[in-house]
């Protein structure tokens, strides 16, 4: 009786162990859902955001030459980088070994010391910025459906400016509401409503490049780029740097691979499946680029706009460039909260660190909702998100520079955080011998883009200190 009674206690044991292993990871937290597909919509997300838009001037700069190498260049570094990042997740094994949450987790775990505090202030000052340029880059296209009606009704000749203010405003009480989403995990399905937009607003602005290639009957565009005549030698040389800031930005997503890597269920091991969806996306993405880049400086050469839906390099038919920048809007929303929740995590979990006994920052108000589980609302999520929003949407009204913007934050985010970190953590992690053929390459890599990177944030700046001789705060119009 006693031994029966033994064997049933076990078996309910073995049961409630199996029934938790079913709801909690190997850490104690709760089991990851993510998949290939749910991580490569994540990246898709982040990558194919609003530098789509500038890669036909961005090709202008560069030429028929120039422009599709610096592209194909691109995806392979950021492929390649990204694949030694992911390896970084796990320390030791890469099954069973201790997870790093967080990419600043990854560089302690690799390299610690004093390379864990620069790297933080890198990432999320990046982080930051890239909050500040949605914020702009979602304005215009919303002022752009304004304009675009206004051309509509009044001809293609009218003035039709609009203040980018009040949109701006807009943008940042939608990121306000969607900011208390709790974490990363929660995030996916708008994700896959931002990676749907980012697909529908490409798409459009590829057919209308494509249309409008037709019509002119040829393709524009010269071998070497925008020519000296049109602008000054001097600006080609920074327009050229500039280019490349801005190829940099629309690639950059690795200040977050590791945070998307933590959604991923596992076995089998978090890295395998990372470079797939890496792969998945990093095909997608280049594949989009080359076509609307190439497309858009096919239809308008020299004249290639900043912003290919924005710059009014395409009137008609107004309704699709309206459905098209209504996309970037929507996308926009989207993918403001896949760059800024790391950003967001990690404030919060330093003020719990200092503050583990208040109730103000620990505990969670359960608010019902009819229908669904209640929501749990975090007051110091609640200030702190808010007052973040905010302050990103005051920046923006200040510096409302897309492709400036865009060119800087891809520069300085470019080298650090996409080449240099990956590739000393690798080494690191790998133990690749110093002075041996791979070590050799790996620092030749780190090297040539350090000097693209730098050349680039030159270019940016000139750019940036042009905008500023024409440019009023608070009273920026389209």
């Amino acid at each position: 009786m006693v031994q029966q009674s033994i064997k049933e206690g076990n078996h309910a044991f073995n049961l409630q162990v199996q029934s938790s292993s079913k709801l909690f990871d190997d850490d104690g937290r709760l089991k990851r859902t993510g998949t290939k597909w749910t991580a490569s919509a994540h990246i898709i997300t982040a990558v194919i955001g609003s530098g789509v838009l500038s890669l036909a001037w961005a090709t202008a700069q560069l030429g028929w030459i120039a422009g599709p190498i610096v592209m194909i260049l691109f995806s392979f570094v950021t492929y390649y980088t990204s694949a030694l990042l992911a390896d970084c997740y796990r320390s030791g094994d890469p099954v069973s070994g201790k997870r790093n949450y967080t990419y600043m987790d990854a560089v302690a775990a690799n390299l610690g010391g004093i390379q864990v505090k620069l790297c933080g202030l890198l990432q999320y000052f990046n982080l930051f910025g890239v909050a500040i340029g949605y914020t702009i880059a979602a304005s215009i296209s919303m002022t752009a459906i304004k304009r675009s009606n206004c051309f509509h009704q009044k001809g293609d000749q009218s003035s039709c400016h609009i203040s980018a203010n009040p949109y701006m405003i807009i943008f940042g009480i939608a990121e306000i509401i969607f900011s208390q989403i709790p974490d990363f995990d929660q995030i996916w399905w708008l994700s896959y409503v931002a990676a749907i937009m980012s697909f529908t607003y490409s798409s459009i602005g590829l057919g209308l490049g494509v249309a409008k290639v037709a019509a002119n009957g040829k393709f524009k565009g010269s071998l070497t780029g925008i020519s000296i005549g049109v602008v000054t030698q001097t600006d080609k040389i920074w327009r050229t740097f500039q280019a490349l800031g801005d190829i940099a930005f629309a690639y950059s997503y690795s200040m977050i691979l590791i945070e998307i890597q933590d959604t991923i269920r596992s076995p089998p091991a978090e890295s395998r499946t990372m470079k797939k969806a890496t792969l998945l996306s990093v095909i997608v993405t280049t594949v989009f680029y080359m076509l609307c880049g190439g497309f858009g400086y096919a239809a308008f050469g020299d004249l290639s706009p900043g912003n290919l839906l924005t710059g009014f390099g395409f009137y008609n038919p107004f309704w699709l460039v309206d459905i098209a920048n209504a996309a970037i809007a929507i996308h926009l929303v989207g993918a403001y909260q896949v760059y800024c929740q790391p950003l967001f995590a990690f404030v919060e979990k330093l003020a719990r660190d200092a503050f583990p006994d208040s109730k103000f920052i620990t505990n969670d108000i359960q608010i019902p909702i009819p229908g669904s589980r209640p929501f749990s609302l975090n007051l110091f999520r609640l200030v702190w998100r808010t007052f973040f929003v905010i302050l990103t949407t005051l920046i923006a009204m200040l510096l409302p520079f897309f492709n400036d913007v865009a060119g800087f934050l891809g520069a300085i985010g470019f080298w650090p955080l996409t080449v240099y970190y990956p590739v000393e953590m690798y080494i690191s992690h790998k133990k690749v011998p110093k002075w041996g053929t791979k070590w050799i390459c790996l620092q030749i890599l780190s090297v040539s883009c350090l000097i693209i990177s730098l050349a680039a944030a030159v270019g940016s700046i000139a750019g940036v200190v042009v905008d500023l001789k024409s440019y009023k705060p608070f009273k920026t119009t389209y």
